[in-house]
């Protein structure tokens, strides 16, 4: 079992470290196809405190040249793997940070994975948003929010999310970022099985699936508005009620771990359980901190894959 514990950005004269939290989604539609592709995405997302590490040092230009950009990683045994050269999401958010604010200045960056690659919980994309935000204080290129999330929303669907930093609704391809101000924290237990889940994959799933045409016209927005009062009020016992996430049948055609966890969840007292994003990590919303760690004593027991338990950020 992994007890998390906050963390702190820290830094010194030349070097900074920062934080990237996961995320888990407390509730998530896919509605229709875009005409660029995509999905439309309805969805209400948590950070929570299981981090990854991003150790930052500016490097000066070389004459004239724009200053090397070096990128190393460590990563822990939950951690599958995750390129480390230029296609690295970490490498291309600060490749285009600096080609479009004209920053001819470098970086040498470490990042240490905690979480979980290929479970949809926002690894990649909130390691993205933290090197977005402190290249840009330490480039001191001092762009303002806005401006930041519109070059996120190039990297990915949940980049713009992390630059947020607390609970809220998001739509489009996740652009869209309606924060909920005043939410009450939630005690979870992540369980990451022993398998893996690429975005894409789901979503073709997805699309060889039924069409689902018994939920009222209202269904996603009546979720949204609870689970988001709910949050904010504390009154968490009823959230499940609320709780959701489209992709979760289609993940689970693909591999028969999501269904092998789903009913060793239900049979525990979790307050709501379900899949995040496109998986393939599971999580459950417990009363409090106690209750997490006892619930994920049993989950542990079982050798199902790898239990976290934490809490969401505020």
């Amino acid at each position: 079992m992994v007890v998390v514990r906050r963390m702190n950005l820290r830094q010194n004269e030349s070097k900074r470290i920062v934080h990237a939290p996961a995320k888990l989604n407390l509730f998530l539609d896919v509605l229709d196809r875009r005409d660029d592709g995509y999905h439309e995405l309805a969805t209400l997302i948590v950070p929570v405190r299981l981090y990854d590490s991003l150790s930052f040092e500016p490097l000066s230009a070389d004459n004239d040249q724009p200053g090397s950009i070096e990128f190393s990683m460590r990563t822990c045994e939950s951690v599958d793997r995750i390129p480390t050269d230029s296609s690295n999401l970490v490498v291309r958010a600060l490749e285009l940070l600096r080609g479009r604010s004209g920053c001819n200045l470098g970086a040498r960056v470490e990042l240490f994975k905690r979480i979980p690659s290929a479970a949809g919980l926002g690894g990649g994309s909130s390691d993205a948003a933290a090197a977005l935000r402190v290249a840009n204080r330490a480039w001191r290129i001092d762009w303002r929010p806005e401006k930041l999330a519109s070059l996120a929303a190039e990297l990915g669907s949940d980049v713009p999310f992390f630059l947020e930093q607390g609970t809220a609704i998001c739509r489009g391809r996740g652009e869209r970022v309606q924060p909920i101000a005043g939410t009450v924290p939630l005690d979870v237990v992540i369980l990451k099985p022993p398998t893996s889940l690429a975005t894409a994959d789901v979503y073709h799933a997805l699309d060889r699936l039924p069409v689902e045409s018994h939920r009222p016209a209202d269904h996603t927005e009546r979720c949204l508005a609870s689970l988001s009062s709910a949050l904010r009020r504390g009154t968490i016992n009823d959230l499940g009620r609320w709780m959701g996430n489209r992709l979760q049948a289609a993940a689970a055609v693909l591999s028969t771990w999501i269904g092998r966890v789903q009913s060793e969840f239900a049979e525990l007292d979790f307050l709501g359980h379900q899949l995040s994003g496109s998986g393939s990590a599971y999580f459950g919303v417990c009363r409090h901190a106690q209750h997490a760690r006892r619930l994920a004593a049993v989950l542990e027991s079982r050798q199902l894959g790898l239990v976290y338990v934490t809490r969401s950020c505020c």
